[in-house]
């Protein structure tokens, strides 16, 4: 089941539980300041493949698009936006099953994993 969403609708969407998920993970990092870069590559058994990291601010390229959940900011580069736009990203920590979500309206089929996806 995944729950409504923090802010309204944009871009990139992050559910409440996966904000808590990964303002958890951030801190684990040790940095409070660290963004979370959402972006797509090649690979993964159904063509293209999700990725996220957490990378510093003064990363941030002039013509990614910045995404601000209460202080949190998520980064995608222009390119990844294009196949990534409208993704909800959720978290679950159900035993079978969980971890970070993405339900992506631009993916016409995904593999069982959901780590990626094809358009």
């Amino acid at each position: 089941m995944t729950e409504t969403t923090v802010t309204p609708p944009r871009g990139i969407q992050l559910t409440e539980t996966a904000l808590k998920h990964v303002s958890m993970l951030q801190e684990q990092q040790g940095s409070k300041d660290l963004c979370l870069r959402v972006g797509v590559r090649q690979g993964g058994c159904s063509g293209m493949s999700y990725m996220m990291d957490f990378e510093d601010p003064s990363n941030i390229r002039e013509d990614d698009e910045v995404f601000d959940y209460d202080g949190f900011k998520i980064i995608c580069d222009p390119k990844s936006l294009l196949y990534l736009y409208g993704l909800v990203l959720d978290y679950s920590n159900a035993m079978i099953g969980g971890g970070f979500q993405f339900t992506n309206p631009n993916a016409v089929q995904s593999c069982g994993c959901g780590k990626s996806f094809g358009v």
